[in-house]
């Protein structure tokens, strides 16, 4: 997965001076951090709002999660967890930028990322998810431009672990990135998703077909992916290959097709990054779902994703059947 800021932009960023200063009888006061050091185009894609160093490889950040998405809806009243692999995301591409000074513009080649969830504490409630971020950097090599290592985020809420997760990762500058990628051709400006029906969004867990980005092609397991590069959020901005997030999305789509009912959602992702999916060429989505499994809703479940006859992306999940109640969530807590 590989991640970039628009070409161009300021090479040096500040470190947070934290929010404004409240104005007389307006309370406290918040605003997202700059879009461009989360990689994102559209400002409400931001899920980031605070940011401090608190050590040589050590930061704090704060993040909001919307009581409704566009893409990442809640089920039966909980979050998404595909929030918090974006805000994971989120997280490691800013501290890269403001801690360790790699220069906007430089790409981030993701090579692992992973996703923890606790579902009794992902409950939608009558104001908006506010998150205390612990960020810490691990196996950090070089600087700047030629960063690489890895990071483990800890998101709670009034005390409470909310999600946990991290990544690896690798920067490259623009020219080096050129010189990986100079043998592909340049796709379009916008690609619609194939003319191949897409699963029934409800199957899926989305709320309309534009979101679904599988399609079966009658073999049990395996679907082609949708690649949709107008789709607001997963393409929020052009790039020359498929993002991570979408296989992300494609993992947890093919996670829920196969499982039966609406209640399922998924409270771990660990995921790697093989090779970039490229535009031009078909992406296959299977499932290994053990035999004794099957008919139930699955507590693990391995998708791989497949083009030109390589495994391009694996994805371990976990599942919890949120109508389980109480007994599901105990399992978070020991």
């Amino acid at each position: 997965m590989v991640e970039s800021t628009p070409v161009g932009a300021a090479r040096r960023t500040r470190r947070s001076t934290g929010n404004p200063p409240p104005l007389p009888g307006a309370g406290e006061l918040t605003s997202t951090v700059p879009r461009q050091l989360v990689h994102r185009a559209a400002v409400a894609e931001v899920f980031l709002t605070d940011w401090s160093h608190v050590g040589d490889d050590r930061l704090r950040m704060r993040a909001q999660w919307p009581r409704a998405h566009s893409l990442y809806r809640p089920t039966l009243g909980h979050y998404d967890p595909m929030l918090a692999g974006e805000t994971i995301r989120q997280a490691g591409v800013l501290a890269a930028h403001t801690r360790y000074e790699v220069p906007l513009g430089h790409r981030f080649l993701m090579r692992e990322l992973r996703i923890t969830a606790g579902p009794e504490h992902l409950t939608v409630g009558e104001r908006p998810l506010d998150l205390d971020l612990d960020v810490t950097f691990t196996e950090v090599r070089g600087a700047g431009p030629r960063l690489a290592g890895s990071y483990h985020v800890t998101a709670r809420h009034d005390g409470h672990a909310v999600a946990t997760g991290g990544a690896r990762f690798t920067c490259v500058s623009p020219a080096v990135y050129r010189r990986i990628r100079a043998a592909r051709p340049t796709p379009p400006a916008t690609r619609p998703a194939s003319a191949a029906r897409p699963l029934p969004a409800a199957s899926v867990g989305r709320a309309s077909d534009a979101d679904v980005v599988l399609a079966a092609d009658g073999t049990p397991g395996r679907w082609l992916l949708r690649v949709d590069t107008g789709h607001p959020v997963l393409f929020d901005h052009p790039d020359d290959h498929v993002p991570g997030m979408v296989l992300l999305e494609a993992a947890r789509q093919a996670a829920l097709a196969v499982s039966p009912g609406t209640a399922v959602l998924p409270v771990s992702m660990d995921s790697v990054f093989h090779r970039y999916v490229e535009f031009d060429s078909p992406c296959w989505i299977t499932v290994d779902l053990p035999d004794s499994r099957r008919g139930h809703p699955p507590d693990g479940i391995r998708v791989v994703a497949l083009q030109n006859d390589e495994r391009v992306y694996v994805c371990e999940l976990t599942l919890t059947d949120l109508s389980a109640g109480p007994a599901e969530e105990d399992a978070w807590n020991r």
